[in-house]
Order: structure tokens, then C-alpha cells, then sequence
């Protein structure tokens, strides 16, 4: 017999070597209380992991992890043991920053959703960029179609040279988050504007000012809303 939602095993009256049973169950606990999982894309099992550490099997998942997708994999005394999830469970995922729960057959990331997959999930992007010439597009913090926009924040990384000053913005409106920047290292801005929708993917744009970049790097975090139309 074991509880029923973590699968803890009960022990038994007059149960012989009751010591296996009660760290079986504490495994279990240590595996699944308080959760937090390396990473939720991984399809390789790491080759040397530490023990105690937690991963969410993707799909496509191959060697030991094979046909385990989307279940917790927990490596523990030199052996992998997988956990079924139940509706309700919520992990911390360390690579992405994000904390995702089991509901409607997967892990999702989202402050809301419907029974047929409608979600809303709020967005942190992060990218540094490398700069050179008369401006820089961002390709990971890059507005998505149907996006509402609620601030890019900005940093100078590695201190500018070329340009006087920058702008943080999009194609047609290049200081629409931040003009007239500050190139030294550590200048830093947060463009917040009034919910703003976008209805094509739109990449952050970095543009130079008073010349064109010869060095620098700034670093640019895009704030936003993302939506999922229902399924079914």
C-alpha cells in the first residue's frame, strides 16, 4: 500500500527489515517535495549527474531515459528511478528560471489556462548582444506575433565605443525603450511603456548614435505577455 499522492509505502505491522520500506519512502520525499528539476530539455542523461539531482524528461528522450517522457527522472545512488506526475505538481527549473506545473497531460508554463489549452504566461528574455555597425537585432529576446510588450530593461555590459550614446527599440521606432543610453560600463535603463501589442515577430533593435558601433556589448531583457489560443 502506498499514500495517494506521492506514492509513499506504508509499512506494514509485523513487516520484516521495516528500515527499507521507511528510506524508500524518504527517497520518494527528498525526490519530490519542494521540487526543483536541472532542466526540462535535456535529451540525453547527463553522463556524470550528482546524486539527488532531478531533471523533466523531454520527449524524444534516448538511453535510460527513453519512453520515459515527461515524468521526473531522480538519480539516486548510482540509478535513475522515474516519477509519474499528478496533476498539481510544480517544479523549479533551474536553466530556464521558470517554475512549471503538471496540468492537461503536460508541463506548463503559465499564470493561467483554460481546459481546452488557452494560456496566458508572463516573459523574461534575455539576451547580450555584441555590438558593431549602425545597430544590433536581438534573435532571443525577440518579440513574438501577438505579444503585449511591458518593458525592456538594458544594460552596458562592456563599455561602448564608436557611437556616443545608443537607443533600445524595433525597426521604425529605435528608441521606442530608451535614447540618448549611456555607452560606460554599467549604464543601464527600463523602458516600460503602456502595454504595447505587437502582430509580427519583432526583434529588439540596439541602434548606435553619434557614429556607428566599434565595440561594446549590451545586455537587454525583454518584459512581455504571451497568449495560447484554445486547442480544441
Amino acid at each position: 500500500m502506498t499514500t495517494p499522492n506521492l506514492g509513499l509505502p506504508f509499512i506494514l505491522q509485523g513487516q520484516a527489515q521495516k528500515e527499507v520500506t521507511h528510506n524508500e519512502a524518504l527517497i520518494r520525499l527528498d525526490a519530490l517535495v519542494h521540487g526543483n528539476v536541472r532542466s526540462r530539455t535535456l535529451t540525453t542523461p547527463p553522463g556524470s549527474p550528482v546524486n539527488g539531482e532531478r531533471w523533466i524528461v523531454p520527449s524524444g528522450a534516448t538511453g535510460a531515459w527513453a519512453g520515459q517522457a515527461g515524468r521526473i527522472a531522480h538519480w539516486n545512488v548510482n540509478a535513475w528511478a522515474f516519477y509519474v506526475p499528478i496533476n498539481g505538481w510544480r517544479y523549479h527549473v533551474e536553466d530556464e528560471r521558470l517554475t512549471v506545473v503538471w496540468t492537461d497531460a503536460d508541463w506548463r508554463d503559465r499564470i493561467v489556462g483554460t481546459p481546452n489549452g488557452g494560456a496566458l504566461r508572463l516573459v523574461a528574455l534575455e539576451q547580450e548582444l555584441t555590438l558593431t555597425g549602425a545597430f544590433v537585432d536581438a534573435t532571443t529576446a525577440a518579440i513574438a506575433d501577438r505579444m503585449i510588450v511591458l518593458a525592456v530593461a538594458s544594460r552596458t555590459t562592456l563599455a561602448i565605443t564608436g557611437a556616443t550614446s545608443y537607443g533600445v527599440g524595433v525597426a521604425g521606432n529605435t528608441n521606442q525603450f530608451g535614447g540618448s543610453l549611456g555607452i560606460a560600463l554599467g549604464s543601464n535603463n527600463i523602458g516600460v511603456i503602456g502595454p504595447t501589442a505587437f502582430y509580427a515577430n519583432t526583434p529588439i533593435r540596439v541602434t548606435a548614435a553619434g557614429g556607428n558601433f566599434t565595440a561594446g556589448r549590451v545586455r537587454v531583457v525583454l518584459y512581455a505577455l504571451a497568449f495560447t489560443a484554445p486547442t480544441s
